[in-house]
């Protein structure tokens, strides 16, 4: 998954800057956490939604890779999908070695995630790469701020996955590229980035909001959750983050 690149990395400094002190479950390890049935639960569906996202995004940058306008873009995409494909063996490794099947954990997401990306498929490669950045980093943020809630073992891989693969500076530099060669292109962009923006909001709360585990993590009890005023403010704060990603990249949020 892809996260902001220099100046647009300060928004997820920032969501991470929001984090509250480690306590509870948040200051435990695996081994302590997981006691809580509930808690694995909620750590199970967790990594299984992280983990689809991953392979997800594999499969969509490989093809995205066919509308790029050279070779040397090609190699960029195909590099950045192998990482996301990395990061899926990663996530899929570890609910093996807690216990759980990664098919099965995976399966309850497939249908939201699958809806997302039908409803947003890319006309054109910018909108491509727009998507890659915009759509992947909103939920780049919303996994971060859950993350801080983790135990430190999960909340550790959690952050290594969605570690950026370098396609925000590369989507950076492409887009303004573009709008810099032909200014009407940023009008269409900007209205491609707010609908991607709100489907992307859209589909996150369809997910907790399918899974009784996860959203009780949400909104309070298990693992030190938030409350709902939380909440509020944490879709505030991506909000927030990715104004300044509409920015980095040129459009109007």
């Amino acid at each position: 998954m892809t996260t902001p690149d220099n100046a647009a990395e300060k928004p997820a400094e920032a969501l991470a800057d929001t984090a509250p002190t480690a306590t509870g479950v948040a200051a435990q390890n695996w081994d302590t956490a997981s006691a809580d049935p509930q808690y694995r639960a909620a750590v199970v569906d967790l990594l299984g939604a992280l983990a689809y996202g991953e392979l997800a995004a594999f499969e969509r940058l490989a093809e995205d890779a066919k509308l790029a306008p050279t070779l040397s873009d090609k190699a960029e995409l195909a590099k950045m999908a192998s990482a996301e494909f990395h990061h899926f063996e990663q996530l899929s490794n570890r609910l093996t070695a807690v216990g759980a099947d990664a098919g099965q954990a995976m399966d309850p997401f497939v249908a939201a995630l699958d809806g997302f990306h039908k409803q947003t498929a890319p006309s054109d490669w910018l909108e491509g790469l727009v998507k890659a950045y915009v759509g992947d980093s909103i939920a780049s943020d919303f996994y971060r701020e859950v993350a801080a809630r983790l135990d430190s073992d999960t909340r550790g891989l959690v952050l290594g996955v969605l570690d950026d693969t370098g396609h925000a500076s590369f989507a950076i530099e492409k887009v303004r590229a573009a709008i810099d060669a032909d200014p009407r292109v940023g009008g269409r962009l900007a209205l491609w980035a707010r609908r991607l923006m709100g489907e992307a909001l859209s589909q996150s709360q369809r997910v907790v909001a399918d899974r009784d585990a996860l959203s009780t993590m949400l909104v309070g009890g298990v693992a030190d959750g938030f409350d709902l005023a939380e909440v509020g403010r944490m879709f505030s704060r991506i909000t927030e983050a990715h104004t300044k990603r509409m920015a980095a990249l040129g459009l109007a949020a």
